[in-house]
């Protein structure tokens, strides 16, 4: 655990950009998804090599290999007896949860000042809650059975401390993210989980593989932690889908500025005339800002092409394809609002698909940067999607030699992420910053 130049005795005036709290995970796990090119102690991306045990885990080295003994030397011959099925994340999670506790985890304080911490106990479980959950309660006892399989009778605790440790595990873990913020695994982190949501947060919680540390977004009068706050769900959604989100994932609703905030863009139509920006609504006659006389088909066309939109963001969940997005894009032209929020998803699925097709940079460039007033709009301009895609931006206008363009949009980024991740974070030294001079280099020349 770290704590920065005296942040425990509340001091005052903390500048955006600055690093409130680092901590280690009480317990983790790498998505079997990356099992085979990630190391499962410190998910490094690097050359790897395979429990000789249960031949199912891999790790950078004997370092690692021996830092994660103490919990896979629990699992390991039960993940070789069960051998080729893969145990579910989320059980596996819970197994480590348990088996850390069997080994005196319950006294493990995770601090957030020099004075104060959590136990595991201390985190809210939801017991209430989770008992009238449906669609939780069949997860559960889905875990169980697996927890039984995998840890056998004499490891796991009654039925309602399980119940509890699952409850913990749904309300407290963390997304761990890599350095593009793509989920990699999931960790419970003691310390960190004191703080409470808002959709216009004023901290940012970033990784170095499962080291997590909180940020500052924006200027602090004073370090006071019933005041920081950090997003628990992507704010690439309206109100109302965030508050759905919200209650269903943590039982409770959010009433930050943002929430209580009229939203005029998310389900905005253009105006007919070239010349206005404004958001429309199409049950309206004419536009409110410059007066200009809304087509009759209006309100027909924006719900048929919502619905097209709609099914086809659907579709392409897992992965984005470019032709379609495109298609979609064409169909929105002159009816929804170039903020609408179909319309800024529908750019992010085709600025996704341009790029990983590897051969479409013209495109991602477009797409790119059509994409950046909604996510200033939905995201912010201090948060590190936005610095991501002005880093992404940046390195494709470089790649197609737009050294100039490339110059003023990784500076973009870096304003950005040197606030989000600050500067010795890898993403900042590996990648933006030998990006910014090999721009600049060809900028000059």
């Amino acid at each position: 655990m770290r704590f920065t130049n005296n942040d425990y005795k509340n001091r005052a005036n903390i500048s955006k950009g600055t690093s409130l709290l680092s901590a280690k995970p009480f317990v983790y796990v790498l998505k079997s998804l990356f099992r085979w090119n990630r190391c499962d102690n410190c998910f490094a991306s690097s050359k790897l090599l395979k429990c000789s045990a249960c031949q199912c885990v891999y790790y950078c080295d004997r370092h690692c290999q021996k830092e994660s003994w103490g919990i896979h030397k629990f699992e390991c011959t039960n993940l070789k007896r069960i051998s080729p099925r893969i145990i579910p994340d989320a059980a596996r999670l819970m197994a480590r949860i348990v088996i850390k506790l069997n080994k005196g985890g319950a006294d493990e304080q995770g601090f957030y000042t020099e004075t104060r911490f959590r136990k595991f106990k201390d985190l809210m479980s939801h017991y209430s809650d989770l008992k009238q959950d449906v669609k939780r309660m069949e997860h559960f006892t889905s875990l169980c059975g697996v927890l039984f399989e995998v840890l056998g009778e004499t490891l796991l605790p009654n039925s309602a401390e399980l119940m509890g440790i699952y409850g913990r595990l749904c309300v407290n873990s963390f997304n761990i993210l890599d350095s593009e913020m793509n989920s990699i695994g999931t960790g419970v982190y003691l310390g960190p989980s004191v703080m409470d949501h808002s959709c216009k947060p004023n901290a940012v919680a970033v990784f170095e593989g499962t080291t997590i540390t909180i940020r500052a977004l924006e200027d602090i009068p004073r370090l006071d932690w019933s005041e920081i706050r950090i997003s628990y769900i992507d704010l690439l959604n309206s109100t109302e889908e965030r508050q759905t989100e919200l209650q269903a994932g943590y039982y409770f609703r959010c009433n930050c500025e943002r929430c209580t905030s009229p939203e005029p863009f998310v389900m905005a139509a253009a105006c007919p005339s070239p010349s206005c920006d404004a958001p429309c609504f199409p049950s309206e006659e004419s536009c409110s800002e410059c007066g200009e006389k809304l087509p009759e088909t209006l309100s027909d066309l924006f719900e048929e092409v919502t619905e097209f939109t709609l099914h086809h963001l659907q579709s392409m969940k897992t992965v984005a394809y470019l032709d379609v997005s495109k298609i979609c894009l064409k169909k929105q032209e002159g009816v929804l609002h170039s903020l609408n929020l179909q319309h800024v998803r529908t750019l992010d699925a085709a600025f996704e698909a341009a790029v990983n097709l590897g051969t479409c940079w013209e495109d991602a460039e477009h797409y790119g940067t059509k994409l950046i007033p909604g996510y200033l709009l939905y995201y912010g301009a201090m948060h590190p999607l936005t610095g991501l895609l002005y880093l992404k931006l940046g390195k494709i206008q470089l790649y197609l030699g737009k050294s100039n363009r490339a110059v003023d949009t990784l500076k973009k980024a870096a304003a950005v992420l040197t606030v989000t991740h600050g500067d010795q974070h890898s993403l900042v030294r590996e990648q933006l910053r030998p990006l910014t001079y090999q721009a600049i280099s060809q900028y000059s020349n």
